[in-house]
């Protein structure tokens, strides 16, 4: 099975490259759900946050507020890095338990949505290939307005993601997203092709 990781920054549409890949034949695991989940009510991982940020992230039930953690994440690198270190272990053992899942059941394409992927997180999740998405910094930031982002909201979480020409060098092809839905579904339709071509390559 062919590990592909997908990435790309905030309003870049790695998610919509991500759907149209599954409607092709992939199996996606979109990294940002399998967060939730880690983190979801009375998981150790909720715990383990609530230990580590204190009643600034919790709600009035007890319960982790995401939007708090998210204002005190992404306007600090520190602190930023204390919820990857809990996070991140959590998160790359459930991929992997996806990704066992998936090879045993004969899956030729596994595309797993990393935001945040650089070279040792390649090495991490043991992908075989990444793509990156890229979009002019205009689109990104109306398309994450569309998301119901302010502008500087999103800037700060463009800057707490990796830099573009790091991403760019941890990449084996880059998809530039700055056109038309229809220009974006030719691209993906090349992309599947070559991914299927690398997938049937190496088995």
């Amino acid at each position: 099975m062919l590990r592909v990781g997908l990435s790309g920054g905030l309003g870049a549409g790695k998610s919509t490259i991500g759907r149209m890949l599954a409607a092709r034949g992939a199996a996606v695991i979109d990294t940002d759900q399998v967060a939730r989940a880690v983190l979801g009510p009375g998981s150790p991982g909720e715990r383990a946050v609530l230990d580590r940020f204190g009643p600034i992230v919790a709600s009035p039930e007890g319960r982790l507020d995401r939007r708090a953690l998210a204002e005190v994440v992404f306007r600090s690198a520190p602190e930023r890095l204390a919820l990857e270190s809990i996070t991140h272990p959590l998160i790359r053992e459930a991929v992997e338990a996806s990704l066992h899942d998936l090879e045993t059941a004969g899956s030729e394409v596994a595309v797993v949505q990393i935001p945040l992927l650089d070279r040792p997180r390649r090495q991490d999740y043991r992908l075989d290939l990444v793509v990156v998405v890229e979009a002019p910094l205009h689109l990104a930031l109306q398309r994450a307005a569309e998301r119901g982002f302010s502008e500087p909201d999103a800037r700060a979480r463009m800057a707490a993601q990796p830099d573009p020409q790091e991403r760019r060098a941890a990449a084996d092809r880059v998809v530039v997203n700055d056109g038309t839905l229809e220009e974006l579904e030719v691209q993906v339709d090349e992309l599947w092709a070559w991914l299927l071509q690398r997938a049937r390559g190496s088995t």
